[in-house]
């Protein structure tokens, strides 16, 4: 049985202004933003504005447009934070295995230091 979406996760609630967020970059179809518990110097959030559960979810019901803005904001939030040179890592947790907190699509974006091997 497939998950249903919850109109009151965190993120939701951020998209809709509930909540603030430090914005780092924002386009029609994604929003990034800092993350409130960083585990590396930097570490931002992107986030779908549509409503998607996982990558999964996203790959199969967004349109063509959303997915590339998605990515678009990914790539343009790296630049912004001044990434690009040194690298950076990218992360989605999916599901109750991989430990997803929110039940909203995102990627973190990890970077400011050497960040070690994969696990």
């Amino acid at each position: 049985m497939k998950k249903q979406y919850d109109d009151n996760n965190v993120f939701a609630k951020i998209l809709r202004k509930e909540i603030p967020c430090k914005k780092v970059y924002e386009n029609e179809y994604a929003l990034s933003f800092e993350d409130i518990n960083p585990q590396a110097p930097v570490h931002v959030l992107v986030i779908p504005k549509g409503k998607y559960l996982s990558l999964a979810d996203f790959s199969e019901n967004a349109s063509d447009i959303e997915i590339v803005g998605l990515i678009k904001a990914v790539g343009e939030t790296s630049k912004k934070l001044g990434l690009n040179a040194d690298g950076y890592r990218i992360l989605s947790n999916a599901g109750t295995d991989a430990n997803q907190e929110v039940p909203h699509l995102h990627f973190h974006i990890f970077g400011g230091r050497n960040l070690g091997s994969m696990l």
